[in-house]
């Protein structure tokens, strides 16, 4: 990546604003136009890995109502004259495919590789689209790829050096803890808990075995005992159940310890943090847009 460049993480228009005006144009030139599907392919290099099969039929439900409503990027594509790769889109991609549609609105722009796989990055990125084993990867890429630094990479994508790091660190996992992170069987916060763990695998195969937490997690990974089976959620510190159930829950899902004192719908709601990475994620969740 050129020095003097802007950074990536101020959304796609502002990317595409940087492609070089010298740059030739595809056959047809740049600019949205109508393109036969067939004509279209995958990007093998999409940082994105996993579909859900049922967020696919949602959106091709939406298209079959609704049209498409916004054009997906493309490049000419670099092996086949006259076709195109998908840059951003590629769920649209798919689901249009259930539709039947014979084409789609798409914005053609003359990118290469680095371009084309920082944009692709980002878009799924800024989308919430990547499970966090697949964001890591992608940030692998760009430092094995394109020499990124790890500075480098949190300015490109909009995020915190911190959690570049964390996220980074998480591709150390054996194969079969990354598997269960990129099912949604394992949380990032399960994953970051198991790095420290003796047998990551071991104890990844009994979180899921067991519905285990983030918390009970980082504790059998420091202490490396057995797991206790897992008690059913109920009321605690003389909580009702759906306070207490809710607690659980936010637990769960930070990986934090949680405390909620309700008095009549108006009350505190308390986060406690073990770690400095841990605020780093907290802060990064409640100010994420």
């Amino acid at each position: 990546m050129a020095e003097g460049r802007r950074g990536l993480g101020r959304g796609l228009s502002a990317l595409l604003d940087e492609v070089d005006e010298g740059a030739p144009p595809p056959p047809g030139g740049d600019g949205v136009r109508e393109i036969p599907i067939e004509l279209i392919h995958r990007n093998p290099e999409q940082p994105r890995r996993h579909f859900s099969e049922a967020e696919i039929e949602e959106l091709a439900e939406s298209l079959r109502h609704n049209g498409v409503l916004q054009p997906i990027l493309v490049r000419p594509s670099p092996l086949k004259s006259g076709e195109f790769e998908i840059v951003a889109g590629e769920r649209r991609w798919r689901a249009a495919q259930k539709t039947g549609l014979t084409a789609l609105p798409a914005l053609v722009r003359t990118l290469n590789d680095e371009r084309a796989y920082e944009i692709s990055l980002i878009e799924n990125i800024q989308r919430e689209d990547l499970n966090p084993l697949e964001e890591a990867s992608g940030y692998l890429s760009l430092v094995h790829r394109f020499g990124y630094t790890q500075d480098k990479v949190a300015t490109a994508v909009g995020k915190s050096r911190s959690h570049v790091a964390n996220m980074l660190r998480l591709t150390q996992l054996p194969e079969g803890v990354r598997d269960h992170v990129i099912m949604g069987r394992l949380s990032a916060g399960h994953a970051r808990a198991l790095l420290t763990a003796k047998d990551p695998q071991a104890l990844a195969d009994l979180a899921v075995e067991k519905g285990l937490s983030v918390r009970e997690v980082e504790a059998l990974a420091r202490g490396g005992g057995e797991a206790a089976p897992k008690k059913a959620s109920g009321p605690r510190r003389s909580k009702d159940t759906d306070t207490a159930a809710l607690e659980v829950d936010l637990e769960d899902a930070l990986g934090m310890k949680v405390d909620i004192v309700d008095r009549g719908g108006v009350g505190e709601l308390k986060i406690r943090y073990a770690t400095l990475e841990q605020l780093d994620e907290l802060c990064r969740r409640l100010t994420r847009r």
